[in-house]
This record gives structure tokens, C-alpha cells and sequence, in this order.
């Protein structure tokens, strides 16, 4: 399995000068199996050059994976060029609501006055999917998709292939109202989909006085972030969706704590920063 990261910004898109080595485009990371299965997470502003890397001869079926329906993960997907390719397969995984179907809710932005053409005359017609209670299978991996703590349906992923496993829980607040380091690791939110992983890509947007302003707004500070890893015995964390007011300097000033937190505790190497063109190979 190897995993490239092509957005790693949350909520909005912050390119120029400050976020040069990490990146500006929100959230999309490419997944590709050791049989070839071609696996996307989130459709980001990251998706539009991920879409214009893929060799249109072999990358005929694609696999999507929304954790979630905010804009910072879904704006890039009317620029993913696979879209309008009639002979491309396009499945797209989501979280499922009690209120719409995927596709209806995806449909609101994929039509004007959001975007000038109807998702329905789009040229590969994509195929939605709830993704399933419990495990399921693409190509050779195994993937457990679980309600996580954040604003609207939302889900992190659990992808696991000749016995390694990544985990991709983008948008989360795990520490919402309940002491991480006080509570049984199997009550913590998203604990079932990060327990024992090689890779945990994980919400670190604050900093801890940035946290104490906006709790409920559905993301992790610094310490939250290390403390789940901890908990989780994850061997390797990736800082992930970084906040757009953060410049590489900040970021770079967040994954030295986090490293200080993380301490003789950690199970592998310290916390690192995700950034683009990160490749990992599991």
C-alpha cells in the first residue's frame, strides 16, 4: 500500500509564501494498492492536481472516499478531470444521513448557481455508496469506515493490506467534553478505526489557546492529537489539516511540542507534519 498526500489544509485553501513547504490545498490523499486498486480520500482542492497526474489508460476505476461533506473536503471534486471522462468508473464512498442520499447531497453543490453543470450530466456518472457497518472489501485491502466526533455525518477510515494499516481521521475532536488520558480507550471516538496503526493521519489544527475559543467547532488541538495517538498506540502520527492561518514556521513551532508531548510514550518515531507530496509506503 502506498499513500501520497496531495492536500493537507483544513477548512480552506491558504496558498503563497507562508505555507510553501507544507502546503495549501485542503484535504486529498492517494492510495494505491499493492494490486493496483486506485483509492482516493477526500476531494479537497488537492484532488484537481492528483486528477491531472493519473495516466488515463490504466486509471480507468477509481475508488473515492469522503470522511465528510464540508466544503474543505468535496470543493475540488468538479475539477478532478476523471469526472469527465465517460470511460472512467467512479465509485464515491460517503457517510451516510437519515435526511438525503449521498448523491442528493452531493448534488447541491454539483448544480448551479454552486457550479455551472448538473451532477447528473456529468459524463462518468459516479456511482454512490454509503459505506457499509463493519468491514468491507476494495481490491485487497480491508476497510472499516466508523462515526467520528465532528460537526454533520462524518467517518474516519481504516484501511488495512498484508497486515499493515493505515488511518485517516481528518476532522476530529476526540476530546469534546471528556478528559483522553481519564477515559477507557474503547469509549474514545474514533479509537476502533485508529487502535494499533502503522500510519495515523489525524486533525492537529490548534493550539491549545487556539482550542479553549473554539470548542465544538469539531477539531483537535496539539496535545488532544498526541494524547489520542498515545492512547491508540498508533506507531507513526501525521499532523494533518493544518489551520490556514498557520505558516510553515507555526507549524513547524506545533510539531516541536507535539514531539515534547509525545515524549519516551510514543510507540515508534516522533510526530511529524504531513505536507504535500508526502509519499509513505506500508
Amino acid at each position: 500500500m502506498h499513500a501520497r498526500i496531495w492536500g493537507c489544509r483544513g477548512s480552506l485553501a491558504s496558498p503563497g509564501p507562508e505555507t510553501i513547504r507544507y502546503g495549501g490545498n485542503t484535504s486529498c490523499m492517494e492510495v494505491r494498492l499493492s494490486d493496483g486498486t486506485l483509492m482516493v480520500l477526500d476531494a479537497g482542492t488537492g484532488i484537481r492536481p492528483f486528477g491531472l497526474s493519473l495516466d488515463p489508460d490504466r486509471d480507468k476505476t477509481i475508488h473515492l472516499f469522503l470522511s465528510h461533506l464540508h466544503l474543505d473536503h468535496l470543493e475540488g471534486l468538479g475539477f478532478f478531470s476523471p469526472l469527465w471522462r465517460p470511460d472512467v468508473e467512479l465509485h464515491v464512498w460517503g457517510p451516510p444521513s437519515p435526511l438525503r442520499s449521498l448523491e442528493q447531497r452531493i448534488a447541491r453543490y454539483l448544480s448551479p448557481p454552486l457550479f455551472p453543470v448538473h451532477l447528473s450530466d456529468i459524463p462518468s456518472h459516479p456511482q454512490f455508496h454509503d459505506v457499509p457497518d463493519g468491514e468491507f472489501t476494495i481490491g485487497g485491502a480491508t476497510i472499516r469506515a466508523q462515526p467520528i466526533s465532528h460537526r454533520g455525518p462524518t467517518v474516519g477510515y481504516r484501511i488495512t493490506e498484508n497486515g499493515k494499516t493505515m488511518a485517516y481521521l481528518p476532522d476530529h475532536e476526540p476530546a469534546l467534553g471528556v478528559d483522553l488520558a481519564e477515559m477507557e480507550p474503547e469509549w474514545i471516538s474514533g479509537h476502533g478505526v485508529a487502535e494499533g496503526a502503522d500510519v495515523l493521519f489525524h486533525d492537529a489544527q490548534y493550539t491549545p489557546e487556539e482550542y479553549a475559543d473554539r470548542v465544538g467547532w469539531g477539531h483537535s488541538s496539539v496535545e488532544h492529537v498526541v494524547t489520542f495517538g498515545l492512547v491508540s498506540k498508533v506507531k507513526q502520527l501525521v499532523m494533518f489539516h493544518h489551520d490556514p492561518l498557520h505558516s510553515d514556521e507555526h507549524l513547524e513551532a506545533l510539531v516541536s511540542k507535539a514531539g515534547e508531548l509525545w515524549g519516551a510514550n510514543g510507540n515508534g518515531g516522533d510526530p511529524v507534519l504531513a505536507y504535500e507530496g508526502m509519499e509513505i509506503e506500508l
